[in-house]
């Protein structure tokens, strides 16, 4: 049980996006909140994600913890040194700037966030890494890419398996060493950007797992979707869990807690 009755809050980052081709709008997926408040236990609230609404120095201020969704829009190359190509795809500058800075303050304080899909990736260049812009086309990858068609349990369904490291955050935190999951990206990581410390692989190689090395706080990413279906999913249920706890510990203390890995 919780000490309070007020839940902690957690920013969840937005999306822009053009509502009928023309009405500019900051949208969340449900299912993000859904595992926020019905999983972590925690209050979900979206973030405008442009430095012209809010500042890093804000939110650290205003919120608990943060989950960095995915979303279709890449991190722009630049950010890791390299110049765009058609195979980067689409961008979000605005994102861009207020997410990579808020993850290395997170880092500083160690106030808890939970990086999925395009979270994962911007939290590796966060810390200094790099990405590929295209996975598919690397000698031996598959295609890690959401389904075209279908429908929404078809494209979110598990798709490959993911080996743990033995005896690490992951493997303790989900009780196995080999999980499968779902898969709905183009990008991937190239190089690991400094303390980052990958986890968990597909079976091609590609990085699926990772936490910031002396990290004080929670710093766990997935390059999988684990907010689909997230109170149902061995995998998924453990890591909402866990990042509840900490959003928690955070909210009551305003200080870092080790990573518990039990209820």
């Amino acid at each position: 049980m919780w000490r309070s009755n007020v839940r902690p809050k957690v920013g969840i980052i937005g999306n822009s996006y053009l509502m009928n081709d023309q009405y500019p709008t900051h949208a969340g997926g449900t299912m993000n909140s859904d595992a926020v408040a019905n999983v972590a236990g925690c209050l979900p609230l979206l973030i405008p994600t442009d430095p012209r609404f809010v500042s890093v120095e804000e939110l650290l201020e205003s919120f608990d913890g943060f989950l960095l969704t995915g979303g279709r829009p890449n991190v722009h190359p630049q950010e890791y040194g390299e110049d765009p190509t058609e195979a980067h795809g689409d961008f979000d500058r605005a994102r861009d700037a207020i997410t990579l800075p808020l993850v290395r303050e997170c880092v500083k304080r160690g106030q808890p966030f939970f990086g999925i899909c395009r979270g994962f990736q911007e939290v590796n260049v966060a810390m200094g890494g790099t990405l590929y812009p295209e996975i598919r086309d690397l000698p031996g990858r598959m295609n890690h890419r959401m389904p075209p068609d279908g429908t929404i349990e078809e494209k979110f369904a598990l798709r490959h398996p993911v080996k743990l490291r033995e005896g690490g955050i992951f493997h303790q935190l989900l009780g196995a060493a080999e999980v499968m999951t779902n898969t709905l990206h183009g990008q991937g990581i190239k190089t690991p950007g400094a303390r980052i410390v990958v986890e968990g692989e597909a079976e091609d190689g590609t990085p699926e797992a990772l936490y910031v090395k002396d990290a004080a706080g929670f710093s766990l990413a997935v390059q999988w979707h684990p907010e689909y279906r997230a109170g149902e999913d061995p995998v998924s249920r453990p890591l909402f869990e866990a990042f509840g706890r900490a959003v928690h510990s955070w909210s009551e203390d305003r200080r870092p807690t080790a990573l518990s890995l039990s209820a």
